[in-house]
């Protein structure tokens, strides 16, 4: 299957960041992919409050989205905020298909209250993992901060993911950067699934320093085996990746940690499943 990453450099004004997931879309499907994943925060950079463009996922923003996967015949996953009825938002990802599928949200279960900021004070946090199928394949839905913990993402693989988006407006400062790229790698080994990290875009001096998290870009495609099949620089990009879901088998085959983890970690897990 081949997907594409929007590396896109969100404003702060939601119907000029629908015309970026138009415009970016429509490049990928003419590249020939079937899934486009844009960052986290597309509908609104971080840096500014969240409540007044907060909409529901049944609202013209999302269904803008849904209209653009529809017309260009992709699946686009794409961060937006949603109201929580506590007084705050979600941060949510939503994944819209071509024809009837329904759209689908995610909402960010791990909350970035580190490095000095605070999310759940206007965040209210998720609670379920997420997947989709898109084109026959599992892809699993991850936001930023949620890199950070690696149960999320076997959790996914044992739900059926053999492709994990992760969704993200990486945070700046002194080894960020080296830090997302390798987690996104050791995420895709941990859980023997490709790793699809779509990040914001380096916004430079463009902004403030609001001290937000607002992007450092480094997009990457990272196979289960743990390589970087694909990665973008700092400046808005399309990066366009194949996905060789052999390669899935065969790290499952090989690697096998899914396979081998140890009895009292999967009792632990079905036990707070009840």
């Amino acid at each position: 299957m081949r997907i594409a990453l929007a590396q896109i450099l969100s404003g702060t004004d939601p119907s000029a960041n629908l015309q970026l997931v138009r415009e970016y879309a429509e490049q990928a499907a003419d590249a020939g992919a079937k899934l486009v994943v844009f960052p986290e925060a597309t509908m609104c950079r971080f840096g500014v409050p969240l409540g007044p463009v907060a909409e529901p996922v049944d609202g013209p923003w999302a269904n803008g989205v849904r209209r653009i996967a529809g017309d260009a015949g992709v699946t686009v996953i794409a961060g937006m905020f949603a109201p929580s009825g506590d007084g705050r938002v979600t941060n949510t990802l939503i994944a819209a298909g071509a024809g009837d599928q329904p759209l689908t949200r995610y909402d960010k279960i791990h909350l970035y209250d580190a490095f000095g900021f605070t999310e759940s004070r206007t965040v209210a946090a998720g609670r379920e993992p997420v997947l989709v199928t898109v084109d026959g394949v599992g892809v699993g839905l991850t936001t930023c901060y949620d890199i950070r913990f690696p149960e999320l993402y076997t959790e996914l693989a044992d739900r059926g993911a053999q492709l994990i988006a992760v969704c993200a407006s990486w945070g700046s400062g002194p080894g960020k950067l080296e830090q997302w790229t390798l987690l996104a790698r050791a995420r895709a080994v941990d859980c023997t699934s490709y790793i699809a990290a779509a990040g914001q875009a380096d916004p430079g001096s463009e902004i403030g320093n609001s001290g937000a998290p607002t992007g450092v870009g480094g997009s990457l495609v990272a196979s289960p085996f743990g390589e970087v099949v694909a990665s973008a620089g700092a400046r808005p990009q399309l990066l366009i990746a194949d996905v060789d879901l052999d390669k899935v088998a065969a790290a499952r085959d090989n690697i096998a940690v899914l396979r081998n983890r140890s009895s009292f970690l999967r009792r632990d897990k079905a036990e707070s499943r009840e």
